[in-house]
């Protein structure tokens, strides 16, 4: 029997959800995600480089903590989808997306016929064949998820005809390559970019497709959920793990300051 997706069950019920990159290639790093009480994960393999077999532990760890793991692909190559799908993955985040045609071609990777292509193997999201394939086939297509992210100009010129596309579940903005689209690099609280999210929310909201925001400074929760948001990221671990460093030896140091 498939694994239940959590956060596909979440959204369609509109509960609010917290998810966290994962960027540290260590099942530790899942670990203290799901400990915290995030609702799920994306474990990136477009910035950072992890092996097949760390994936996979990171993957089962998330798996421990009924945590949902998606992982964030550099392309849509079907073959690497394949694997890591294979591997446990209840979703693939797709990067980049500035067409209909690109975000096809990734659906048709992360589901079997009659809804995609992906190659048969029961594997250990099948229970190794335990259950009857066919059955397996059904649930897992019902399961997956297939995440796009815009992060282009194209991409958000091209959103009504990307959130149109059968088999989208979740649309990720990305607001920092977006801003270097836009020609205002790491201004991602610039009106052009506000703009360009907005308009990308919206075009979300139209076609009954989830939205999910990164809370990248205090108060834009609540701006949000007025919009109907009910997704959100809180960035990546390495960036809060080295805020909270860095913050506690600042205090340690303030203190040794005003003693002296």
């Amino acid at each position: 029997m498939a694994r239940i997706n959590r956060l596909k069950r979440a959204l369609s019920a509109d509960h609010e959800v917290y998810g966290l990159l994962a960027s540290m290639p260590t099942p530790a790093s899942i670990e203290l995600i799901g400990e915290a009480g995030f609702d799920f994960v994306v474990i990136d393999t477009e910035h950072v480089l992890i092996n097949p077999e760390t994936i996979e532990n990171m993957i089962r760890t998330a798996e421990r903590y009924d945590i949902t793991p998606l992982v964030r692909v550099p392309d849509a190559d079907p073959k690497r989808i394949l694997r890591l799908l294979d591997g446990g993955a209840q979703g693939i985040v797709l990067p980049q997306v500035e067409s209909a045609m690109t975000l096809r071609a990734a659906i048709r990777a992360s589901r079997y016929a009659p809804e995609g292509e992906r190659s048969l193997n029961a594997g250990r999201p099948g229970a190794f064949g335990r259950h009857a394939l066919a059955d397996y086939v059904t649930q897992v297509n019902a399961e997956i998820m297939v995440v796009a992210m815009i992060e282009s100009a194209a991409g958000v010129e091209n959103i009504d005809e990307i959130v149109a596309v059968n088999g989208l579940d979740l649309i990720l903005e990305g607001a920092a390559d977006l801003s270097q689209s836009l020609g205002v690099s790491w201004q991602t609280d610039h009106p052009k970019v506000r703009a360009a999210l907005e308009r990308t929310a919206d075009a979300c909201r139209a076609h009954d497709i989830p939205y999910c925001a990164f809370l990248r400074q205090g108060g834009l929760r609540a701006c949000w959920q007025a919009r109907g948001v009910n997704a959100f990221m809180l960035g990546d671990e390495r960036g809060i793990a080295f805020r909270a460093l860095q913050s506690a030896l600042n205090n340690v140091k303030q203190e040794t300051e005003s003693l002296s």
